[in-house]
């Protein structure tokens, strides 16, 4: 940023210039600056251009402190720099002026002129991301060394910087080229930089995927379903010259009416009749036949939500009298690959212990087989599956069981109940001896996961309520074996 001050935090305006373009820090820094002075917006005229120094000279002013507020309200000054308004400063310092001098919650306040306004231009800027992301095309660039791409794109807004690291992420392993009439941005697979305008001429004009491309699109195109007000709607027609398809689509449109009429005149051919037995048949001989082929399956699965190291798998014998079904693995049976090893886990086989019931005898599984979790920082914070989640991973839990074919299975917490009865129980209330509609006793208790979350004056009852249950599910285990 540069800016020039007319009265330098005297009673005077003063004229502050920001660089062209996206200025945040530069807007950030004046808007500190301005504020720590008490310079009243109507006092503060706002330019785009190069000029030296900021209020005068950069040695005259200190750095002004950071300024306490909301969240949403630096949420939205970050999405509406961008626009290409001139008046966005204006209305960012007009807004960050009234909350910081009593209107706290003025982001509330929706039919607020001001907040009206600046919504208005955040979702204009949300728009020219998309379309960015949706219609910029990479071509490649003849010549030697490493393979390179250029794009040529004309947003609406000053977005480049915005959404350059959306194509990083897309595009991390190739070298490529942004070029835009304000600014460029270029990618090594290393370093993303940002240099002076481009051309549209210095990009290339085809290349050699286009052509396939273009034939693919022609296979695919629906003439039955063309409308083109839709078309222009979604895709409008400034970008079109950057997009290689749309070549194609004044000849598909001409030719629509005619293919629409031979696929109606088409004589309908009646759909292949499958022998459903047979088809059954075939699905159950693609089913594992044992635990192994099973747990080799699951090894193979991508998680359902990415983030997990690997599957982890239960563990025991099979034959086990007791199978106890948790939740999902935690951090450290992400990272080991075994359940119940965590804090919660040793927690279980304490728990265990005291109540007679031996943990290498038993087996011990999860209803959801990958960790989900929310990174912060350096930790992974756990997150609750979802129904569909845990529906997800049901038809493995179900086949484990099969295998293992324990007497008795205990669901630590709604989340294993949910699994093994197919819908949601509260656990409290249904503690205790359970029916889950399978081939096999079933028991409710608690997620020694629970128990952690305890304030410490209510751990030690509910452990002993705890260690009660599984006293019970000992007894319960041995009744159905015929023990006494």
């Amino acid at each position: 940023m540069v800016a020039a001050g007319a009265d330098l935090f005297g009673g005077g305006p003063q004229a502050v210039r920001l660089s062209p373009g996206a200025d945040a820090a530069g807007f950030r820094d004046a808007v500190r600056r301005l504020a720590a002075a008490a310079v009243p917006p109507e006092r503060v005229i706002w330019s785009v251009g190069e000029a030296p120094g900021l209020f005068g000279t950069p040695e005259a002013v200190t750095d002004a402190p950071a300024l306490a507020l909301p969240r949403g309200v630096g949420d939205l000054v970050t999405k509406v720099v961008p626009h290409r308004d001139p008046e966005r400063y204006a209305l960012l310092y007009t807004l960050v002026w009234r909350v910081l001098h009593g209107e706290r919650r003025l982001l509330e306040v929706s039919s607020d002129p001001l907040v009206h306004r600046l919504e208005r231009m955040a979702k204009a800027i949300a728009r020219d991301l998309h379309k960015m992301h949706a219609f910029l095309r990479f071509r490649r660039v003849e010549g030697e060394g490493p393979e390179r791409f250029v794009a040529w794109f004309e947003p609406d807004h000053h977005i480049l910087a915005a959404a350059a690291p959306f194509f990083v992420g897309r595009f991390r392993s190739l070298h490529w080229t942004i070029l835009t009439p304000e600014a460029s941005a270029r990618w090594d697979t290393v370093d993303l930089s940002f240099g002076p305008p481009g051309r549209r001429e210095d990009a290339p004009a085809t290349d050699g995927f286009e052509a396939g491309w273009r034939d693919y699109y022609e296979s695919t195109f629906n003439p039955a379903r063309t409308n083109l007000a839709a078309m222009r709607a979604e895709m409008p027609k400034k970008y079109w010259r950057n997009m290689p398809e749309t070549a194609a689509i004044p000849g598909l449109v001409r030719a629509a009416a005619a293919r629409t009429e031979t696929m109606i005149e088409r004589v309908p051919q009646p759909a292949i009749k499958r022998d459903p037995v047979r088809a059954v048949a075939a699905m159950a001989d693609q089913a594992p036949e044992s635990l192994e082929a099973l747990n080799a399956i699951i090894r193979r699965s991508e998680p359902l939500v990415p983030g997990a190291t690997q599957a982890v798998l239960g563990e025991g014998p099979l034959g086990a009298p007791i199978a106890f079904v948790g939740e999902q693995p935690g951090d450290q049976e992400d990272r080991q690959g075994r359940p119940f090893v965590g804090p919660a886990g040793q927690l279980l086989s304490r728990a265990m212990a005291e109540a007679g019931i031996v943990r290498g005898e038993a087996y011990l599984t999860n209803a959801v087989k990958h960790f989900k979790f929310e990174q912060r920082g350096k930790r992974r914070i756990h997150q609750n599956p979802t129904a569909g989640e845990v529906s997800h991973y049901r038809w493995w839990l179900e086949r484990e069981l099969d295998f293992v074919a324990p007497r008795l299975v205990v669901a630590l917490g709604a989340t294993a109940v949910l699994a093994l009865a197919g819908r949601a129980i509260p656990v409290t209330r249904a503690r205790g001896p359970a029916d889950f509609g399978k081939g096999y006793s079933g028991f409710i208790t608690v997620h020694p996961s629970y128990l952690l979350r305890l304030p410490d004056g209510a751990k030690d009852e509910a452990y002993a309520a705890f260690v009660a249950d599984l006293r019970r599910v000992g007894e319960v285990a041995r009744e159905l074996a015929g023990g006494p």
